[in-house]
């Protein structure tokens, strides 16, 4: 199965990886270098003035005794905070998995799926599946943790407390429906049939006349149940294919 993911927003250049690293790694281990010398060994001792100390002495073994208590926790909490900014500057772009390209071994190559599709009008797809059938738009439900419903209405909580969301199977059939628009204003001398499902690992919520609920363990059933469309030849699938990896 071919996947198409879409341009990493801002791609990370290896010689700020190597340099974020490096630069992490040095605070780090001039931390515990420091917190060695100051705790493991008599190093410290030297600072510590015997007698009645003078001025220059008293001033000088305070700012040693400082820096040594100080340093060593400031210099390790520095670098592991450069290090764990380089780890998620690198995690944020590589692509994330989505549920159907984690099924690439079960599908062929007949099929290509694109993830978070950019329509030209700036609307986002999550994800879109185009094989012999036509195209499927599949779409994942919230988490239940951070969604709720009163009857037809979706909530969803966030930091300003529970504002509406917008029913996942509703517009799951209206992304449906943009692609099977969009197919068609393409100047294309045939028409694509769309289908909308969206996955509920709890199936807590029923299917409508327009859309289907399947569970994640169900998708690659649910693709091949569809029935092939006789008018998408390969050729035809092929040239949407270069459409998806191209929308604007």
């Amino acid at each position: 199965m071919q996947v198409i993911s879409p341009p990493a927003p801002s791609r990370v250049s290896r010689g700020s990886i190597v340099l974020g690293t490096l630069v992490g790694a040095v605070l780090l281990v001039g931390g515990l270098a420091i917190g060695w010398l100051a705790f493991g060994t008599p190093f410290m001792s030297h600072f510590t003035p015997a007698g009645r100390p003078g001025p220059t002495q008293f001033v000088t073994g305070m700012l040693a005794w400082s820096f040594g208590l100080i340093a060593p926790a400031a210099f390790t909490i520095a670098g592991l905070a450069r290090i764990v900014i380089v780890l998620d500057s690198v995690a944020s772009a590589r692509p994330k998995p989505t549920p159907v390209s984690r099924l690439a071994r079960d599908l062929g190559e007949e099929y290509a799926v694109a993830s978070r599709l950019r329509l030209p009008d700036g609307r986002v797809i999550p994800e879109l599946v185009l094989g012999p059938f036509g195209a499927a738009v599949l779409e994942e439900v919230p988490p239940a943790g951070a969604t709720r419903r009163h009857g037809e209405a979706w909530e969803v909580r966030t930091k300003r407390g529970w504002m509406p969301l917008e029913n996942p199977l509703e517009k799951a059939s209206r992304d449906a429906e943009r692609i099977r628009s969009w197919f068609t204003n393409d100047d294309r001398d045939f028409i694509v049939k769309v289908y909308a499902a969206v996955i509920d690992p709890g199936r807590s919520i029923g299917r409508t006349a327009s859309c289907a609920v399947i569970t994640p363990d169900q998708i690659t059933a649910w693709l091949l149940s569809l029935p092939a469309q006789r008018s998408l030849t390969p050729s035809r699938r092929e040239n949407l294919t270069e459409l998806l990896r191209n929308p604007v």
